[in-house]
């Protein structure tokens, strides 16, 4: 049986639309080289990618106080490393340019909430050619409040003219359920992002998993491509 099918589709960003855990990867290693030490293993780092910078340096640096001036200092130069390669590597999750081009063409209105800060998210959609075409872009500093809050979702649901209700809220972590739910939307989550099953992704109140990009297409009760 299909799903109610959704009048449109709000994304987390990192781990669920992109895969952007090549680039993040790639800037701590180039800062963990800078000092002198090995990189970390790939898929440890590809783990916390979702988490943002804070689990990077976490991980890299656990003998640093989280907050401390050393750890803010290590975090930022981490982020400006990668600003400087934010799309080298960055592309969309296999199936996702179908899907978008789908949703395209049939008027159904797509965006992004992500707790990315802005002057991270502009530069990347821009130059992954998304900025133009998503109805909503929520960076984690357009609001006061950021996911698990249910605001910025509330919002861009209004930037697309879309009822939260009508809305898809597609991520790969729990707090981009627990927005999704506390916003009236249906959540969905993602295992082939940067699922840690640490975080107990069986408990969480998805309305559903996606294990490929394109079985998004039967939530929003679009035809599957011939080879899916």
């Amino acid at each position: 049986m299909r799903p109610r099918p959704a009048r449109a589709a709000l994304f987390d960003l990192d781990g669920t639309l992109l895969d952007t855990a090549p680039d993040m990867a790639g800037a701590l290693a180039t800062l963990l080289r800078g000092l002198g030490r090995e990189p970390l293993p790939y898929d440890a780092v590809r783990m916390q990618v979702s988490h943002g910078s804070i689990a990077m340096i976490r991980i890299a640096f656990p003998d640093l106080e989280q907050g401390s001036g050393p750890f803010e200092t290590l975090r930022m130069e981490l982020l400006d490393l990668y600003r400087a390669r934010i799309a080298d590597e960055t592309r969309l999750f296999g199936g996702f340019e179908h899907v978008l081009a789908a949703m395209d063409r049939a008027g159904l209105p797509w965006g992004i909430v992500t707790n990315k800060p802005g002057w991270l998210t502009a530069p990347l959609l821009e130059q992954l050619g998304l900025a133009g075409r998503a109805s909503a872009v929520l960076s984690g500093d357009s609001l006061p409040e950021r996911k698990p809050h249910p605001r910025p979702l509330i919002v861009a649901s209004g930037q697309i003219g879309v009822p939260p209700g009508d809305c898809l809220f597609i991520g790969d972590a729990l707090r981009d359920v627990q927005a999704a739910v506390a916003a009236g939307m249906r959540p969905l989550g993602v295992r082939f992002g940067y699922l840690d099953p640490r975080d107990a992704p069986e408990t969480w109140p998805v309305e559903g998993w996606l294990d490929r990009p394109v079985e998004l297409l039967d939530w929003l009760g679009l035809p599957l491509p011939e080879h899916a």
